[in-house]
């Protein structure tokens, strides 16, 4: 059997369990840094991925708890979308990247990890980041911590929005 050593995890896997909603609870507690929240919004906030798919995963998330984009208000679904554009610009100028995968799952049935509350998921690419690890390691490798993209990010935000 292959083996990859991932020893930062045993934190995750050893934490207690918190109940109700991770993005909820992450915009009540103001510790961005911690949270990976990088900028909050009226209506949304745009938070990093801690399980991301590639370096700079993003989600614009509504701040108020809602699974249903039947729910959002015009105003909601305004600033929706100019911070997906807002965080895409922010990711072309601190990470360049090549491409984007925006999207929503809605739903289980959809893939939503999770579904009581609605975000959208920025995901940048880069040719050739599609390696070989996932397809013969089913390994995704993840080239920078999420601190690091972090400060990368929080300075671009910074600048842009001063």
């Amino acid at each position: 059997m292959k083996q990859i050593w991932a020893p930062w995890r045993m934190k995750f896997i050893n934490a207690k369990k918190t109940k109700g909603c991770v993005f909820c609870r992450k915009l009540k507690e103001k510790k961005d840094s911690e949270n990976l929240v990088l900028y909050r919004g009226k209506k949304m906030s745009v938070i990093m991925n801690l399980y991301p798919y590639n370096n700079g995963h993003l989600m614009v998330v509504p701040n108020r708890h809602t699974a249903e984009f039947s729910s959002l208000t015009d105003e909601e679904l305004l600033e929706l979308m100019k911070l997906t554009g807002f965080a895409m610009e922010s990711l072309k100028k601190s990470c360049k990247p090549g491409g984007f995968n925006v999207g929503i799952n809605l739903g289980k049935a959809a893939g939503a990890g999770i579904k009581n509350h609605l975000h959208v998921h920025i995901v940048p690419r880069w040719v050739g980041d599609g390696n070989f690890m996932p397809v013969v390691g089913r390994t995704k490798v993840i080239a920078e911590s999420l601190c690091e993209t972090y400060k990368k990010l929080k300075k671009v935000i910074r600048q842009r929005r001063t």
